[in-house]
C-alpha cells in the first residue's frame, strides 16, 4: 500500500465543486478515486455493497472497501429521480449506482484519498491549491464529512430552466452553451421530466448540474434524455 500516493492531493483540474448546506463543497469524481486506488494499491483492492435500502425519496447503501487486511466501511446515498407526470422512478438501478459511487469515495477517504479536501487548513503544511470556481451543484448525496475548503473568486449566475428567472450566460473554454441548456430543459420536459429530475439525471451521469457541464457533456446529456422512453401515468 503506497500511503504517500493515496494521500497525494488531486490536481486542480480534478477538483470539482457543488453546492452544500454551508456553501460550496470540493469533491473529486468517482473515476478519479478509482484511478488513484488502482495506482496506490496496484489493483489489489475490492469494493462491495453489503446492504442497501430503497426509501421514498432516496436510496441508501452500506459498502465495504478491502485492501489486503485493511477494511473500511461507509454509507452512500442518492436521491430517487422521478418522472414528472407519473411520479414513477426513472431508474432505481442508476440511483443505486450513484449511491454506490458515493459510498466508494467515502470509503476511500478513510485510506487518505482526497482527505485534503476535508481539512480547514492544508494537511501536513501543504500549500493550498489555487483553482477557479465552478458553478455550484446540488449534491447528489449528502457527504458524511462535509468539506469546508475556503473558495475565492466569483462566478456568473448559473443558467436555469425556462421560467426559473435565472439568465442563460455565454460560456467559453468548452463550456455548455445557452442553446444546449435550452435543449436539455425542452427535451426533458418532452420526456415528462421536471427540472429537478433533469438535474438529478445530469448529476447521476456527470456528477454536475446541466449549467456546469462542458460542451461535450451537454451533448451527451441531450442524447441520454432523447433516448429515454416517455412514460404516461
Amino acid at each position: 500500500m503506497n500511503r504517500e500516493l493515496l494521500e497525494k492531493p488531486f490536481a486542480p483540474t480534478q477538483i470539482k465543486q457543488r453546492k452544500g448546506r454551508n456553501g460550496l463543497l470540493d469533491y473529486v469524481e468517482g473515476h478519479s478515486v478509482i484511478h488513484r486506488l488502482n495506482e496506490a494499491l496496484e489493483g489489489a483492492w475490492s469494493f462491495e455493497i453489503v446492504h442497501h435500502e430503497i426509501r421514498e425519496e432516496e436510496v441508501l447503501v452500506l459498502g465495504k472497501l478491502t485492501a489486503g487486511e485493511t477494511v473500511k466501511m461507509q454509507f452512500g446515498v442518492s436521491q430517487v429521480t422521478r418522472e414528472r407526470e407519473s411520479g414513477q422512478p426513472v431508474s432505481l438501478g442508476d440511483d443505486l449506482k450513484a449511491a454506490g459511487t458515493d459510498c466508494l469515495k467515502k470509503c476511500a477517504t478513510c485510506l487518505g484519498v482526497g482527505l485534503h479536501l476535508y481539512a480547514e487548513k492544508p494537511i501536513g503544511g501543504r500549500a493550498a491549491v489555487a483553482r477557479n470556481v465552478a458553478a455550484p451543484l446540488t449534491p447528489m448525496s449528502a457527504p458524511l464529512l462535509p468539506a469546508r475548503v475556503p473558495v475565492n473568486g466569483t462566478r456568473p449566475v448559473p443558467a436555469g430552466p425556462p421560467g426559473s428567472g435565472r439568465p442563460s450566460n455565454g460560456h467559453a473554454n468548452g463550456s455548455i452553451t445557452p442553446r444546449q441548456l435550452d435543449a436539455i430543459w425542452k427535451v426533458g420536459q418532452a420526456k415528462g421530466l421536471d427540472p429537478n429530475a433533469v438535474e438529478h439525471m445530469s448529476l447521476r451521469v456527470f456528477n454536475r448540474k446541466p449549467e456546469a457541464l462542458t460542451h461535450e457533456e451537454g451533448a451527451g446529456l441531450i442524447k441520454e434524455l432523447s433516448n429515454l422512453k416517455r412514460r404516461v401515468a
